[in-house]
């Protein structure tokens, strides 16, 4: 998958993150994006570590899923964050 793939995959999983955890992660609509692209990173590290897939192809669902549930524990996190700061 190219630079603007995972790019945009990134952006996409981090929107879905926070419809599934709204909430006051701080940040706003933007930070929540760029969570998402990391999210889909750590993702994709944490598929390749335990299950050996990774977020390789866009249109695949594992990819999704991947991206998805790592912009959810980056999301937690950043969450968990901002929350001990306030």
């Amino acid at each position: 998958m190219g630079f603007l793939g995972f790019l945009l995959l990134g952006l996409v999983a981090g929107a879905i993150a926070k419809a599934i955890l709204p909430g006051e992660q701080g940040g706003g609509w933007i930070a929540t994006l760029i969570l998402g692209v990391v999210g889909a990173v750590v993702g994709g590290w944490i598929g390749s570590l335990l299950f050996g897939v990774g977020v390789d192809h866009f249109f695949s669902l594992g990819s999704w899923a991947l991206a998805i549930g790592g912009s959810v524990i980056v999301l937690l996190v950043w969450g968990a964050i901002t929350k001990s700061r306030s």
